[in-house]
């Protein structure tokens, strides 16, 4: 990819103008270098110590959390689990880049931007252990976050629903005259879904202002790139579907931030929609489900460790005299004795009982709900050895 570093030349593209070998040429936005000094060609964001070392804190936080929560799915503690090792700056970066009053529709890989929030280690927990203090209640997937008080949209399954909600959430923002965009996030597999294309042509139409945020991190489950599409990544659709498009390096969180500053400045100021492609790499598997030693090498992987979105900003706040080595390292540890003690005392809390399945969903609950719900009561009093009570209560 090309790369381009001013700011002032952000990497807004807005038509073809630019073709390379049949494809297009667009330029990429980068700040730092793999080792965390600034290109010398590069305008750094105005970025205050609070906002940067938070944003540095905050990845160490979700790596830490990731590491964990894996382990703990390995041990047979959670069912399921998603990382974002790789990719901390793409989300944690772009969601410090936006105001508490924009709303956030995730995928799944996400929860950097949620953590940087506010969202605790206990909720993160309770979600995750699918219990009675999670306001779902245990109803979704662990990793299937929700927070109306941060405005973040619970998640769903389905690869892409995301899209053209986003587009219709931030379309009624505009309406209702709010200082306010809706950040989309989705990998670059779910753009080959119908509701990436519906989505975005929708909000180009309509001039929503959302920001549509594709973290490209080179695989969709086992697939590489270059077996999903032939075009020059997703920035080119934006650009098809007359989409404001800026391209964006996903492992330098300077960049990130100030490309997604960029796009929310735009996409309220001429209420239109923006499209930014985050050029990252996935260095965990795509879920605990999964191998990637199955398609992937161990040398491509070790090729992306050496551009390690926390070393990078880890190595710039250090020389701008912001980030001391001891302190950080005992910040470490605490989260670490965190994420250990709360996920200790969260899997003890029990999950709901089971009769709220259906009884807190329907006000009359229908007559062949109502016959399941025994016959599944029955089944646990019949193998109580199986259902634990944090694991299958009944009334």
């Amino acid at each position: 990819m090309k790369t381009r570093n001013h700011l002032a030349q952000v990497g807004v593209v807005h038509q073809v103008d630019v073709i390379s070998n049949g494809l297009l040429d667009i330029p990429m936005l980068q700040i730092l270098n793999a080792d965390g000094t600034v290109n010398e060609q590069a305008s750094v964001p105005d970025l205050d110590q609070q906002t940067a070392v938070k944003i540095y804190e905050t990845m160490q936080y979700t790596r830490i959390l990731d590491e964990r929560m894996v382990a703990a799915q390995r041990q047979g503690r959670i069912s399921f689990y998603l990382a974002s090792t790789g990719e901390e700056a793409s989300t944690v970066a772009s969601a410090a880049a936006l105001e508490s009053q924009d709303m956030i529709m995730s995928q799944y890989r996400e929860q950097g931007a949620l953590a940087y929030r506010g969202y605790t280690t206990e909720q993160f927990m309770n979600q995750m252990f699918s219990n009675e203090r999670e306001p779902n209640k245990g109803r979704q997937m662990p990793i299937h976050y929700g927070a109306v008080e941060l405005n973040f949209m619970t998640i769903s399954s389905p690869l892409g629903t995301q899209i053209p909600q986003a587009t219709g959430y931030a379309y009624g923002q505009k309406m209702a005259g709010l200082d306010a965009v809706t950040i989309c996030y989705f990998g670059e597999g779910a753009a080959s879904e119908g509701d990436f294309h519906a989505g975005l042509n929708m909000a180009a139409v309509l001039n929503s202002p959302a920001i549509f945020f594709c973290r490209n991190n080179g695989y969709a489950i086992s697939t590489p790139a270059e077996e999903q599409f032939a075009g020059d990544g997703i920035a080119s659709r934006g650009i098809g579907y007359g989409v404001k498009t800026i391209r964006v390096d996903g492992n330098d969180a300077l960049a990130v931030y100030a490309a997604t500053k960029k796009a929310r400045e735009i996409a309220l100021a001429e209420n239109c929609p923006v499209l930014v492609e985050a050029m990252t790499y996935r260095l965990a598997a795509h879920s605990t489900s999964d191998d990637p030693t199955g398609y992937r090498s161990k040398e491509e992987e070790a090729k992306w460790q050496d551009k390690d979105p926390i070393a990078r900003l880890g190595h710039w706040l250090e020389g701008q005299g912001w980030l001391d080595k001891e302190a950080n390292r005992k910040k470490l540890d605490q989260i670490r004795a965190e994420v250990l003690q709360e996920l200790k005392q969260v899997e003890q809390v029990p999950v709901c009982v089971v009769d709220e399945i259906v009884k807190d969903v329907f006000a009359e609950v229908p007559w062949h709900l109502e016959e399941q719900l025994n016959d599944l009561k029955e089944h646990i009093k019949k193998y109580p050895e199986a259902y634990p009570a944090t694991a299958g209560r009944i009334d």
